[in-house]
């Protein structure tokens, strides 16, 4: 009979190798969805991978992988922290929202006074209100044992009605003819977050996103404050007759992953989105924590895992050009990847036995 094990020590090596599986399982399961829908499994594949780094459009769609990864591996990296204390913000999205409404209401409220100051302004506002958005579940949760899961998570949907009633109301464009949204805060300069290098995609949200990979490193690697996360998730009881506090940690934790959730959300309204809409949350702050486990929550593996999954964003926008899948293409894809990664991360945490009987 076949039982699992549990393992007093995980090889480095499987670590490493169970995301890879998980990637080609995803692969292999994706082809034959494309099979059943109809479509060339093997185009669809090259489509999604191959295509937006060496095909035809890669000049274009190159540099875009720096524009979809960076708001992901910003978000990711402060996840991370919280998930290795066993701290779970579900809620990054809501985060991202809040702080983009943040940073672009420092904009709109300056416009169309010039100024090196605003941008800056901006960046604080975007990371103060994302902090804030996370600090609710974090002063639930130490003040009356309310989950952070749950909380966080519902946060996300409240936010989303902020943001339709600010497209709507307070922050609608006065000369947008009637139509809900906010100015375009790239045709304002002092608020613009353009490229800053022409033709590499990078803006201030990629330089913010590898600032992010390296400080989150420094902190676990070699900061007081990383022991006491890597303590508080291993063995709690013994983190806490080691001197740790559980209320500072969930504060610290949340309000980090909610400040940078807020940043990244600023990074996308002043740049690639341009303004504040209904629609202003797209997706990043769940699909951030797929990165995050795809990476195994090191900073190194979150960087890998956010180019990646931003290469599934910008693959399945071409193939739902050139052939003619669903919109849900990365969805499932994405949803196909955490499925496989979280099946296949039983073999870091066990080994299979026969059971011998008598």
């Amino acid at each position: 009979m076949i039982r699992l094990v549990p393992r007093t020590d995980t090889p480095l090596v499987l670590q490493i190798a169970t995301p890879v599986m998980a990637v080609l399982a995803t692969m292999v399961a994706g082809g034959v969805l494309f099979a059943v829908m109809g479509h060339d499994p093997v185009a669809a594949i090259r489509t999604i991978f191959w295509d937006p780094l060496f095909g035809p459009a890669a000049g274009y769609s190159r540099p875009q992988l720096l524009v979809k990864a960076a708001p992901l591996i910003l978000i990711a990296s402060g996840l991370a922290v919280g998930f290795r204390a066993g701290i779970w913000n579900i809620g990054a999205e809501g985060q991202y929202i809040i702080g983009a409404i943040a940073g672009a209401a420092v904009a709109l409220a300056a416009y169309p006074a010039p100024g090196m100051w605003i941008f800056p302004a901006m960046v604080v506002a975007g990371a103060a209100g994302g902090w804030a958005w996370g600090m609710i579940p974090a002063l639930l949760r130490n003040w009356f044992g309310a989950s952070e899961i749950l909380v966080s998570l519902m946060l996300v949907y409240v936010a989303q009605r902020i943001a339709a009633w600010m497209a709507f109301g307070p922050m609608k464009n006065p000369e947008g003819m009637g139509f809900p949204g906010s100015r375009n805060l790239q045709q304002y300069p002092a608020a613009a977050n353009p490229e800053l290098i022409a033709g590499t995609g990078a803006h201030w949200g990629v330089v913010a996103a590898a600032a992010a990979v390296l400080a989150t490193w420094f902190l676990m690697s070699r900061h007081i404050r990383g022991f006491h996360i890597r303590a508080a998730g291993i063995a709690p009881r013994a983190a806490r007759f080691a001197g740790v506090k559980p209320e500072t940690l969930v504060a610290f934790c949340l309000g980090l992953s909610g400040a940078l959730a807020g940043m990244a959300g600023l990074f996308e309204v002043a740049g690639p989105a341009g303004q504040i809409t209904d629609k202003v949350g797209v997706g990043y702050g769940f699909t951030a924590i797929i990165v995050a486990f795809l990476g195994r929550l090191h900073p190194v593996g979150i960087l890998l895992a956010g180019l990646l999954l931003a290469l599934t964003y910008i693959g399945g926008e071409m193939a739902q050009l050139m052939l003619n899948l669903p919109a849900a293409t990365v969805q499932v894809f994405q949803g196909m990847l955490l499925f496989f990664l979280l099946g296949l991360d039983l073999l870091t945490r066990y080994r299979i036995a026969r059971k011998v009987t008598a």
